[in-house]
């Protein structure tokens, strides 16, 4: 038997409601912290298990040559973090972004001292074990927002005006996820089982032991472990 739908339902717009305000925080942040200059990424959701979001280079081309870099964003930790913590993953994204087009990146997901310094000029704290005493460098590295610093007067700007992720998932992710940043992956407990390694640019697929560093040869990038 066919069940009339709600009217209410019809008129609901998921993906705009979702994606308008993504691009409206990237372009808010792009003007209030980077002056402006960053190119537009394509935003997207992705489900990567241990992360909180990642950063891709050149990921999409248009049908008539131009290139997009891709950020991610993992919708299965929304529901447990506030919007400001959200939006400090993005904006996190955002000085990945800044150093492919600007800087030196690391090789593969390694955050080196170029991206931790632009981290921390724009009011984000480096750090691999989430306390302030962190390393600021290395493979898997996440960050804490300094209180009343650029990113965290930005982002209570945009709050202010209503701003807020309005679509999130029903049920939060478990476990809770930890890993930021260039597709860095949760950690994988040491074992003699061999472990499946993921090339992040173009999903490559791989079996090595644990701890095994493995390369993409087109994509120049580390293979990351994973689930």
């Amino acid at each position: 038997m066919n069940t009339a739908l709600d009217p209410s339902t019809l008129a609901i717009k998921p993906t705009k409601e979702t994606y308008d305000r993504l691009q409206q925080a990237y372009e808010h942040f792009n003007k209030a912290l980077f002056g402006g200059t960053l190119p537009n990424a394509l935003i997207t959701l992705q489900r990567r298990k241990g992360t909180y979001g990642y950063f891709a280079g050149a990921r999409f081309r248009h049908e008539d040559g131009r290139q997009a870099d891709e950020i991610a964003l993992n919708p299965s930790t929304f529901l447990e973090r506030p919007t400001k913590d959200i939006l400090g993953t993005l904006v996190h994204e955002m000085v990945h972004l800044w150093q492919h087009h600007e800087g030196q990146p690391g090789r593969g997901r390694y955050h080196n001292r170029e991206w931790a310094d632009k981290m921390k000029e724009i009011g984000l704290q480096p750090t691999d074990n989430g306390a302030e005493d962190g390393k600021e460098t290395g493979e898997a590295v996440t960050h804490l927002i300094v209180a009343a610093g650029p990113f965290d007067q930005a982002a209570t700007k945009l709050i202010a005006r209503e701003f807020d992720i309005v679509w999130k998932e029903a049920s939060p992710a478990r476990p809770s996820s930890q890993g930021e940043g260039a597709a860095e992956p949760e950690t994988v407990q040491k074992s003699g089982k061999r472990v499946r390694y993921c090339c992040p640019a173009c999903d490559l697929k791989a079996w090595a032991k644990h701890e095994a560093r493995l390369m993409c040869a087109d994509d120049k990038e580390l293979l990351v472990a994973s689930a």
